[in-house]
């Protein structure tokens, strides 16, 4: 087991900041990468992984919450990512049937509701704990990660 150490916190005064920072982090990302993407609802997660994705696409298309369909998956420039939403599931092998595990091998994975596999994610995840704020519009980000990599990667880009 291991154990995730903050990287940095950020604040996102509205949604463009969010957006801004979705793009930025989505410079750095390479196949392999998984992004584990806390908070309660509203809290800022699907906007994040929805603008990272369309930053990363070479004409951005319509990306919808996976929430029902569990696991959304996009060709981009960069490789593969894939977007999952474990929101709804109950079990660690409900998990396994996603053909989770051998995408975060191979592709960028943003994973919304990562509570479940928290024990099991690989431990190079980059954890995006998100917020909201009192401004309604406003939400804080907590960047945390079990290897000293992320902070290179991250250092003068979003913290």
């Amino acid at each position: 087991m291991f154990m995730f150490v903050g990287v940095c916190d950020k604040f996102l005064s509205h949604e463009d900041e969010t957006k801004e920072f979705a793009r930025f982090l989505g410079q750095v990302l390479n196949a392999g990468d998984v992004l584990l993407l806390k908070g309660d609802i509203g809290a800022g997660k699907s906007l994040f992984a929805r603008s990272l994705i369309q930053s990363l696409q070479d004409t951005p298309e319509d990306v919808p919450s996976p929430t029902f369909t569990l696991v959304q998956t996009y060709q981009t420039r960069i490789g593969e990512v894939w977007h999952s939403d474990l929101y709804r599931l109950q079990s660690i092998y409900e998990v396994e049937e996603l053909g989770l595990w051998e995408a975060f091998e191979s592709a960028i994975c943003l994973v919304e509701w990562p509570e479940l596999i928290m024990h099991e994610a690989p431990e190079t995840a980059l954890l995006l704990d998100f917020q909201p704020h009192e401004t309604q519009t406003g939400r804080s980000v907590g960047i945390s990660a079990c290897t000293q990599s992320w902070a290179a990667r991250l250092k003068g880009l979003v913290c």
